[in-house]
């Protein structure tokens, strides 16, 4: 029986991930890896003067730090953080339904950014990589928006939309990158990270 190639090359390596999001733990399932969900409580605040890949790169090592101190030497822990970058802004999280339609309302009939970033971080090293995806939206009637938040209520996603859900159905028009990198896990750049462990 062939073997999954990345198991066999993690056989001495536990791996750690540090996010609570079912979609990662998903990803991970998915690649075939045996891990376990840690997860740690960070202010998610970054230097006002960071853009785009920046604000994603800092916030996956953020969201690293709590977990240094108490790897041992055959760990590594992922983690990792997703921005929707617009016209400069980044559009983090929704607070609110208002917020949420405000979002989606910029976004509508545009190109977008999807980056994310994943952090690997051990006893003795640090990497961090990223992908960027060009997402573009459909012109949204009100009456879309509305239905969307008040059906699906995506305040815990960057850019307030989860592509895997009823807006990505009706509204993608276009896509230029890694699908899985939207979701929230770039899985490919993931497996060739771990094999190159």
């Amino acid at each position: 029986m062939t073997k999954n190639p990345l198991k066999e090359k993690l056989m001495e390596i536990k791996i750690i991930l540090g996010s609570g999001s079912p979609r990662r733990k998903m990803f991970l399932e998915e690649l075939g890896l045996e891990f376990e969900v840690r997860t740690k409580s960070v202010e998610e605040v970054y230097p006002e003067h960071l853009q785009d890949k920046e604000i994603s790169d800092y916030l996956a090592q953020l969201k690293a730090e709590p977990f240094k101190a108490e790897l041992k030497s055959n760990e590594v822990v992922i983690t990792s953080d997703t921005v929707v970058w617009h016209k400069g802004i980044s559009l983090a999280k929704a607070a609110d339904e208002e917020e949420a339609f405000t979002m989606l309302r910029t976004l509508s009939g545009d190109w977008h950014e999807v980056i994310t970033s994943v952090c690997f971080t051990s006893k003795e090293f640090q990497k961090t990589v990223s992908a960027v995806t060009k997402v573009k939206f459909k012109e949204f009637t009100d009456d879309e928006i509305n239905y969307y938040i008040e059906e699906f209520e995506p305040f815990d996603k960057a850019g307030a939309y989860g592509i895997q859900e009823w807006i990505g159905m009706i509204g993608i028009e276009e896509i230029q990158g890694s699908y899985s990198n939207v979701v929230g896990l770039p899985t490919h750049l993931v497996y060739e990270t771990l094999m190159n462990l």
